[in-house]
């Protein structure tokens, strides 16, 4: 379903800029309401909502999900400066040391959960017991490296039946890479580095298609490393295209182009995006997967397309000015329909945007707040709040990676 181009206003002679003013007005309902949201959520772990708008929690501090309600509120505090935003931040980076130390039940989802919070808030105040936090979740990332097959497996057990979790990956590890590129980076030790390159060259091979669609799971022989098949995971079918699957690759190549300067990232961040926004409907929010027949009454998926957004802002940021402006007109148009159409801006819903699918081929959270989705949100925001592009879109990137 192609779009319209959307259009933009050039902010001063001679610099081509998107019109980004609508941001500020999301940005001032977004911190109001998340004031909010945070007396009631405090330092628990929302994961989606319920019928009724209110976050069910996850007791698991292990969960994949448990980073990203901290992250969204250091993500406010870099900028709000409130301090109640931090102090449960911290509060839910303390309740986490449990999963970190046990290791057990931990998998390739730990950049999720300390890239958000534990790396930003050393970022932001140089406090070392985070460091230390983000460089055991670092040594567990890579620990999860099976050498023989070049890949991160996912998890430790799943509900794909048939087949062995130690040779399953799925393109959300993708997202995770950038806590090895940190740790190569903080440490000096280029073996982090090492393994974040290798899973994204098996990557490439085995989960982007010829079309610049993306499988989202691939089983591998973890004995030799040869594939077994392809899994369809959330998407409706192997050969179909989920859009969160989709954006996490958009954005994870483009972290990993940003991280590496390869310039074979950058050329596969560039057709996955495009991929990406040739699929986007008229009001530029994605359907759960872009090959199912679509209609009116076809779920969205508003955390693929903030996901995506993210990624596109990365994108942007590593481009000069002409092709810059593709995605940052992009980004802008998926975040600015996704505020207007399907914001939460009373206190009827605990979410910030709905709209989000977790599971369609399980039939679970359909239209719903998403954690994830509200994460980046806040993140895609705040980039494009901070959109000058002077010369280069440099200050378009994604604030936590």
């Amino acid at each position: 379903m192609p779009k319209a181009q959307p259009s933009f206003t050039s902010k001063s002679k001679g610099t081509r800029m998107i019109d980004n003013s609508w941001t500020d007005d999301a940005w001032t309902a977004l911190v109001e309401k998340v004031k909010d949201t945070s007396q009631v959520i405090g330092d628990k772990f929302p994961a989606m909502t319920d019928e009724n708008g209110r976050y069910s929690y996850t007791d698991n501090t292990w969960r994949w999900v448990t980073g990203f309600w901290p992250g969204l509120l250091w993500l406010l505090y870099e900028d709000t400066k409130h301090a109640p935003f931090a102090d449960i931040a911290l509060s839910c980076e303390m309740q986490m040391d449990a999963a970190l130390n046990e290791y057990v039940n931990l998998h390739h989802d730990v950049g999720f959960m300390w890239q958000l919070t534990s790396i930003k808030r050393f970022s932001l105040t140089g406090d070392m017991d985070a460091r230390r936090r983000g460089l055991i979740a670092a040594s567990h990332l890579s620990s999860r490296f099976n050498i023989v097959g070049g890949f991160l497996s996912a998890w430790n057990k799943n509900d794909v039946n048939d087949s062995d979790p130690r040779g399953l990956s799925i393109i959300d590890s993708m997202m995770n890479l950038p806590l090895l590129y940190w740790a190569s980076e903080e440490t000096g030790d280029p073996r982090f580095r090492h393994v974040a390159i290798a899973h994204t060259e098996t990557v490439i091979k085995h989960f982007i298609r010829a079309d610049y669609s993306v499988n989202h799971m691939v089983e591998f022989d973890p004995f030799t490393g040869e594939v077994i098949r392809v899994r369809s995971g959330q998407g409706q079918s192997t050969t179909s295209a989920w859009s969160r699957g989709t954006s996490w690759a958009v954005h994870g190549m483009a972290l990993a182009y940003k991280h590496t300067k390869e310039p074979r990232y950058l050329e596969i961040a560039k057709q996955v995006a495009d991929f990406f926004i040739s699929e986007l409907p008229e009001d530029n929010v994605p359907h759960w997967d872009f090959r199912v027949p679509r209609d009116a009454s076809t779920p969205r998926d508003t955390s693929a397309g903030m996901c995506a957004a993210c990624g596109l802002l990365v994108l942007a940021s590593e481009l000069d000015d002409q092709e810059a402006e593709k995605y940052l007109l992009a980004a802008n148009a998926i975040v600015k329909s996704t505020y207007e159409k399907y914001g939460n801006w009373s206190n009827d819903s605990d979410g910030i945007i709905h709209g989000g699918t977790f599971n369609h081929p399980q039939g679970l959270g359909i239209d719903v707040s998403l954690i994830y989705g509200d994460y980046y949100y806040v993140e895609a925001l705040s980039g494009l709040r901070r959109l000058e592009m002077p010369d280069r879109a440099r200050k378009a990137v994604s604030p936590a990676m």
